[in-house]
């Protein structure tokens, strides 16, 4: 038995909680491998719609494990607010909701650095969050985080106090910032007395033995593609690896057993915050896309930027992740449309690019676009491929033809139930 890995192949937003949610039922356990509470997963079943931003998207099946690996670093408040806002819906989940001890600890001091970072940084700002997620990872790679297993140490206060020191130090450099920590200390030392209700394991030998007794795991990822640390379109990015390599060191899974890597997608493309986006849409079609797909961030209610696909940009997702299948979200979205269209080619300094190049933030890349013919018609209320004009059928196809991957779902819907499968 191997791992499948779900993850994001544009900025993130491509709607991976859904699908985690809609094939949880083929799954024992569902891990989220990395990212922190800036992750925002949408769920919709049953006219409700949840937002989960740490806890992985299989927590309202019953019968799954969900398992918040090392590689996610964690606000012990947002945590507990998730939960709370699971109990109107009775989801018990404190016998199937499992935290790795290597996972980090955001700190009241951490969210604080975040934002005298950013203020700092004025109109070079990065669009964090400002959830803590990166001054929580540049302790971790510094050696200084406080981790989920320190909880249990009867040294814990004493290394909590140390690490907040040290914040105050670094913060006391920001002669314009100002703070009040004693509110944000209390509701987060209430969080971590929530968190040890829970079970805290060694995450790596969990799903270690999980594997080898034949269990089927799904790994959840944050974020998506371009803003991993590496690959993607730096410095705009996250703090950690989202591409499938961070299944690896954020579950401590062997790439050995590593098995289908699912790619997910929107029809269309968004970006939230700052960074470059070479298909951005300046015009109406870029208003109408974005109001059409209500296009807010889940976890910043930010308006997120729209363009039209970027094949050049997906190719190279679809590259480094190992891509063996796809998921199209948002299909619906493009009914508002005549004609759609999908880039599959830059022009940079005058010369033709069909490859991700090494840096887009400094030069002026001019998208070249092939046009599709739109299908302008309803597509929330299809059941199954069958019934799809036969012009969507034709841009799924084209998509899988210049990806050379199958795409095997396609959605037209928030709910659960507007997901159709393009196996048949």
């Amino acid at each position: 038995m191997k791992v499948d890995v779900l993850l994001g192949l544009q900025w993130g937003d491509e709607g991976k909680g859904k699908i985690v949610d809609v094939m949880t039922p083929n799954y024992d356990i569902i891990a989220r491998f990395q990212g922190g509470p800036n992750a925002g997963h949408t769920l919709e079943f049953e006219g409700i719609k949840h937002v989960l931003h740490t806890i992985p998207s299989g927590i309202f099946h019953p019968e799954v494990v969900n398992l918040v690996g090392n590689g996610v670093v964690i606000d012990p408040v947002i945590f507990k607010d998730e939960l709370d806002k699971l109990a109107p819906y009775n989801v018990e989940y404190k016998s199937r909701l499992l935290i790795s001890k290597k996972a980090h600890l955001i700190l009241p001091t951490h969210k604080l650095l975040d934002a005298a970072s950013e203020m700092a940084k004025g109109k070079n700002k990065i669009g964090s969050t400002l959830k803590g997620i990166g001054p929580t990872y540049m302790d971790k790679t510094g050696r200084n985080g406080l981790r989920v297993g320190d909880i249990l140490s009867k040294n814990f206060e004493q290394k909590y106090k140390a690490l907040v020191e040290k914040h105050k130090n670094i913060l006391s450099h920001y002669e314009a910032f100002s703070y009040e920590l004693d509110e944000l200390e209390r509701s987060w030392f209430e969080g971590i007395e929530t968190m040890k209700t829970l079970e805290f394991v060694d995450s790596e030998i969990y799903i270690d033995e999980a594997v080898k007794s034949g269990k089927k795991v799904l790994a959840e990822g944050a974020q998506g593609t371009m803003l991993d640390i590496d690959f993607g379109t730096y410095p705009f990015v996250t703090s950690s690896n989202t591409i499938t390599a961070g299944t690896c060191t954020g579950l401590g899974v062997p790439p050995t057993k590593i098995g289908k890597v699912i790619g997910i997608f929107k029809a269309y493309c968004t970006r939230v915050g700052s960074g470059p986006f070479p298909t951005e849409l300046f015009d109406q079609d870029g208003k109408d896309m974005g109001k059409e797909g209500h296009e807010f961030g889940a976890t910043t209610g930010r308006p997120r930027r729209c363009g039209w696909i970027d094949l050049v940009q997906l190719k190279y997702s679809i590259m480094v992740n190992g891509v063996s299948e796809l998921c199209m979200m948002k299909g619906d979205v493009l009914s508002i449309f005549d004609e759609i269209k999908a880039c599959t080619k830059y022009i940079i300094e005058g010369q033709e690019v069909t490859h991700f190049p090494f840096d887009i933030n400094d030069h002026d890349i001019q998208p070249v676009y092939e046009s599709i013919p739109g299908w302008r018609k309803d597509l929330t209320k299809l059941e199954g491929m069958n019934e799809a004009p036969d012009a969507f059928k034709s841009y799924v196809d084209y998509l899988e033809k210049q990806l050379n991957v199958p795409i095997h779902v396609v959605s037209v819907g928030p709910d659960r139930k507007q997901t159709l499968d393009n196996t048949k």
